[in-house]
């Protein structure tokens, strides 16, 4: 039972996650290009707040996962408050430092981190939140909203400044104030599907779990979430600080549409967490290790047709927009993105394994070797090469390259366990074999055709081929399903 609602509540995630994206491809393509410096502006804001989150969280979401299982019903709802409690006292800390740095600090940029910070405490507690709807098995209608509202409110947001109804300040208060929205409906549904009482005396909680262990994991936590932005997202904070607003708005663009990639992937990594937490808690290595290969098998084949099409297509589809001018010059850091994301899916739930085991500070120890490689990779590519965004994009490649890796030598070596098989193998061959071929296929002068033709032949080979083979669990068995019930309504007629 609890297996068939992951499955549902997966399926909801990643399709609320896709009608997001689609929002977001749309406004990518036909809004965004027209003003790439507010679109950097607000990239840049955004990047302040992913900074500041991770203070304010200090690793309560993720401890919300660690130590549920292991909790009595009272004690989960002490710590989710405990959570609360601690986002509420640091953020008021940090906002007395952040008014404080406004006098001593000679930063050109610095009059951003105001409007990055409401940002960054919404987030705080939709993280919480989130964390704890995953718990509670109720993940879809809070990933509605946190997918679905800031990804109205910016296009909306946008119009209105193309328009000439808003400016570049009072459009960012109103993208501001869409978090506030979110916020808010997201607190709706999650105290009406769990109730807590206004008790806030923690010692029963921390008489179950040490006090120490919780800081402790929370710190390492902290510290994780912290270096992943350094990590991962730290070119949309460095692009404007050595290049410009526009550049960053054109970068955007690349990595909004590569995103689109990696949705599938999200929804299982939350889906998958507690589960993850309870296998290594049981020490049921083998279970855990089969669902590593089925989910990251099966990453792999959605990312990989995803990014075949993109390989395939993108170029034909741009050529048929009338801001094809203004988005090819995106088009380079999409591919590289996408095979930055793809790799990424294909290797699985690794952080989630190593999150939740007694190998956790091995998180930390490799997010800040990649902090120093990414970093000092960007501002060789900044500084040292003519690239400019192309520079930052290959940085990015080469540090997730390098980190998934990283943590797939250190799983094996304390766990024994790969997500790769034989089978894996076989639709890494066929799928590379396949779409490299129709690449190399002659162009068609009508682009609506070549990218029809291209884009279907390659899913078409592909499914067809992976579903003769048994390459992959979950298609084979959601085709069988289809095809009974087709063969069922042919009998009844």
């Amino acid at each position: 039972m609890q297996e068939n609602n992951s499955h549902k509540q997966a399926f909801w995630f990643t399709i609320i996650n896709y009608v997001g994206i689609i929002i977001g491809v749309f406004s990518t393509i036909f809004i965004y290009p027209n003003d790439k410096e507010f679109l950097g502006i607000v990239r840049y804001v955004d990047s302040i707040a992913q900074i500041l989150f991770p203070i304010l969280v200090f690793g309560g979401a993720q401890a919300l996962i660690h130590f549920y299982p292991d909790l009595s019903e009272v004690n989960r709802k002490q710590l989710f408050k405990y959570g609360i409690r601690t986002i509420l006292g640091i953020s008021s800390i940090v906002l007395i430092f952040l008014f404080l740095g406004n006098y001593v600090i000679t930063w050109d940029n610095y009059h951003y981190v105001f409007y990055a910070f409401p940002i960054a405490f919404s987030l705080a507690f939709v993280e919480l939140f989130k964390r704890q709807a995953t718990n509670l098995q109720k993940l879809s209608i809070p990933t509605f909203f946190e997918k679905i509202i800031p990804k109205l409110a910016l296009p909306f947001v946008f119009i209105l400044l193309l328009s000439g109804y808003f400016d570049v300040i009072s459009s960012l208060v109103a993208f501001i104030s869409s978090y506030f929205i979110l916020l808010i409906l997201l607190s709706v549904y999650l105290f009406r599907q769990y109730k807590i009482n206004m008790n806030f005396d923690f010692s029963s909680l921390f008489s179950q779990i040490s006090k120490k262990d919780y800081y402790k994991y929370s710190f390492y936590s902290f510290v994780g979430s912290f270096g992943s932005f350094f990590a991962f997202r730290v070119d949309s904070f460095m692009i404007p600080e050595f290049l410009s607003f526009e550049a960053n708005g054109t970068y955007s663009i690349g990595v909004m549409l590569a995103s689109a990639l990696a949705i599938p992937a999200t929804g299982m990594y939350a889906i998958y967490a507690p589960q993850v937490s309870s296998l290594i808690k049981s020490g049921n290595i083998k279970l855990l290790g089969e669902k590593y290969i089925e989910t990251s098998k099966l990453l792999f084949f959605i990312g990989a047709i995803l990014f075949g099409c993109i390989v395939l297509g993108i170029d034909s589809l741009f050529q048929m927009l009338p801001t094809y001018d203004k988005l090819v010059d995106s088009i380079p850091i999409i591919i590289i993105l996408g095979a930055n994301v793809l790799f990424n899916m294909a290797t699985g739930f690794n952080s989630e394994i190593i999150s939740y085991s007694k190998y956790f500070r091995f998180n930390i120890i490799s997010v800040l070797v990649l902090v120093v490689i990414n970093v000092s990779l960007n501002v060789y590519f900044l500084t040292k090469t003519n690239l400019g965004i192309m520079g930052v994009a290959y940085a990015s490649l080469i540090a997730m390259t390098l980190f998934n890796s990283f943590k797939l030598y250190f799983i094996y070596s304390k766990f024994g366990i790969l997500p790769f098989d034989k089978k894996y193998a076989k639709l890494f061959l066929i799928i590379s074999v396949i779409t490299m071929a129709i690449y190399m296929l002659p162009e068609f002068s009508n682009h609506l055709m070549n990218l029809s033709f291209k884009v279907l032949l390659n899913i078409a080979l592909i499914l067809l081929i992976t579903y003769k083979l048994k390459l992959v669990f979950s298609l084979n068995f959601w085709a069988d399903k289809l095809l009974d019930k087709i063969n069922i309504g042919k009998q009844k007629h």
